[in-house]
């Protein structure tokens, strides 16, 4: 890297190889002015070098954060805007160097050769410890990658023989709408909840595999209702939508557990479709559960989110909406006569 000083403004230069320019710059150069609006530099690309100008401290941090993606491009990985977002986010805490550490961490490949990997470090401090523990509850909201990581890891257990099989549940509850009104049986009626499960499995396992692995009984989707009275042993079990289970469904589940399994239990404290006057037992579990050993929870926030930027700015927005409308007297007066009742 060269310098050339110039009262405060700084110019540095750095190998920049053309076939990885396109790749880092973005499409009609989104990444580069989007770190150039960011950091308040300009780039300036020419012959396999890039010069970077403005203020000494905001060219160091860019300079810093091209590197990360240089290297995750030199990996083979194609650059899109979450990447550039959260190598700027974490260059605000000096940690850039976090991105590739995460990055090398490959959970498996989906079916098309595709990595599955962590992309945050909340994803990766959640992967960790799903491989470390026995019980993990993964929290947060949409999009933070909680379902999907725990089913690519699910997978990866399997195909390496440590599970002998893969059982995915979700309580079937309606957002909103009544299971009733639909056409067909118990099975197409529960179908549309297990969807994005079914999904996520396609992607990784291709449905080939998938079918074969469903008809040997080795991959079950079902709907919580069907653990009662089951032990499961050797599986490995994911709760999805856990913020809709009640604090009895969830006792009900978390004692099936058997010998030789992992269980992930995945929810977003904030979407309940339970009714307002219940309580989810994703909450009473983390209250009851927090300090037993060998469970670990791990919340994800918005900054884990992976899906478009966008998504994430919805998430922000909601998280300050629901904190400044937070009722704050009912619920001290109604946990007042909750332990009333429960101490006579």
């Amino acid at each position: 890297m060269k310098h050339h000083m110039s009262s405060n403004i700084i110019e540095a230069r750095m190998d920049f190889p053309a076939e990885h320019e396109k790749n880092i710059f973005g499409q009609f150069d989104e990444h580069s002015k989007l770190i150039e609006r960011t950091l308040q530099v300009s780039l300036i690309s020419r012959e396999g070098q890039l010069k970077i100008i403005g203020p000494s401290s905001n060219v160091h941090r860019a300079e810093k954060c091209l590197q990360q993606l240089m290297v995750l491009s030199e990996r083979g990985n194609e650059i899109d805007s979450q990447n550039v977002n959260y190598v700027l986010s974490l260059s605000m805490e000096e940690k850039e160097e976090a991105v590739t550490e995460i990055d090398s961490d490959c959970i498996c490949r989906t079916i098309n050769g595709r990595p599955v990997k962590p992309k945050t470090l909340g994803q990766k401090k959640y992967v960790d410890q799903i491989r470390d523990k026995m019980i993990v509850f993964g929290i947060g909201p949409a999009g933070t990658g909680k379902t999907y990581l725990a089913m690519a890891c699910a997978i990866n257990a399997f195909r390496n023989d440590e599970v002998s099989r893969i059982i995915l549940t979700r309580p079937a509850i309606e957002a909103g709408e009544k299971l009733g009104f639909l056409p067909g049986d118990l099975q197409s009626k529960v179908d549309p909840y297990l969807r994005p499960l079914y999904d996520a499995l396609y992607q990784i396992m291709g449905a080939e595999a998938f079918q074969k692995n469903m008809e040997k009984g080795l991959i079950e989707v079902a709907p919580l209702a069907y653990m009662r009275g089951r032990t499961l042993d050797n599986a490995f079990i994911i709760l999805d939508e856990a913020q809709n289970t009640t604090p009895a469904q969830m006792k009900m589940f978390l004692t099936r557990i058997g010998f030789g399994s992992k269980v992930i239990v995945t929810g977003d404290a904030t979407q309940k479709d339970l009714p307002a006057d219940s309580k989810s037992g994703l909450d009473i579990a983390s209250q009851v559960l927090k300090k037993v050993d060998g469970i670990a929870f791990c919340e994800l926030t918005s900054k884990d989110v992976v899906r478009h930027p966008l998504v994430q700015k919805i998430v922000q927005a909601y998280e300050v909406y629901e904190k400044k409308n937070k009722p704050q007297q009912p619920e001290a007066g109604t946990r007042r006569r909750y332990h009333e009742r429960y101490r006579r």
